[in-house]
């Protein structure tokens, strides 16, 4: 259900997206022609189903991976992958260059660990990954309530490392810091009181890129799913904090 947000308005189209999400169905977001220019799949993550994951995989077809805000991260004590890279090179030399990164599109990535969790067998089937991305949402949606003891004792019991679901980092300062599909879609469950865990998927095209935005648009009115793009969002952002 909806959490109680402060009264804060949003943009009628984000609190149609919002009700979506929770009623367990997908919201396309489109970045911006001048970063990744891709359209992700998005859920909410502690709405996940089996038949939402393979959604994900057959119909976008992209990296399924599980977005959590950045104080969840830290409360809970989670490093970025690159931490871990940076921290390993003075026993595996290449780990040195290779935690160089080099991204195209920002200046940082949101990559943390990838877990797998405890319930699971290989943790790759679609009931096994909507199990583990039930769980964190699940978390992520208790974490009001729960001491950061409590939230790291559970997170340990419920998941071991490495594993099949990749987390993934918002930026502290969400879309004042970065405005990657991780930042929009956490921004979006911040605004709307949502949890803040959403699971996304690029969708790729036929061609072997991404899929056009007109395309992933098309795709979005003919199964009745909300369409945002990100300077909507954005904007709707800029708004809401600022009240």
């Amino acid at each position: 259900m909806l959490r109680l947000v402060p009264p804060r308005t949003v943009p009628a189209e984000l609190a149609g997206a919002a009700r979506s999400l929770d009623a367990g169905e997908p919201v396309l977001i489109f970045d911006a022609a001048d970063r990744e220019g891709e359209t992700d799949l998005v859920i909410l993550s502690e709405r996940a189903t089996p038949e939402l994951v393979r959604l994900l995989r057959q119909d976008a077809g992209g990296w399924i991976c599980t977005a959590i805000s950045d104080e969840l991260r830290e409360r809970i004590g989670l490093p970025f992958y690159a931490e871990l890279l940076s921290d390993g090179k003075s026993s595996h030399p290449i780990l040195g260059p290779l935690a160089r990164e080099e991204l195209r599109y920002d200046r940082r990535s949101p990559f943390g660990l990838h877990v797998h969790h405890r319930a699971t067998y290989t943790g790759i089937p679609d009931n096994d990954r909507a199990l583990a991305i039930r769980a964190l949402g699940a978390i992520a949606r208790e974490s009001t309530h729960l001491s950061d003891l409590a939230l790291r004792r559970r997170f340990s019991e419920e998941f071991s490392a490495p594993g099949h679901l990749p987390i993934i980092y918002a930026a502290r300062g969400l879309l004042a810091e970065r405005k990657g599909h991780t930042e929009l879609s956490v921004s979006l469950a911040r605004m709307t009181g949502l949890s803040e865990s959403l699971t996304v998927c690029e969708m790729l095209g036929d061609s072997g890129g991404a899929r056009s935005p007109e395309a992933a648009r098309a795709y979005a009115e003919a199964h009745g799913w909300p369409f945002l793009e990100g300077r909507t969002i954005i904007e709707a952002w800029q708004a809401w904090s600022s009240e």
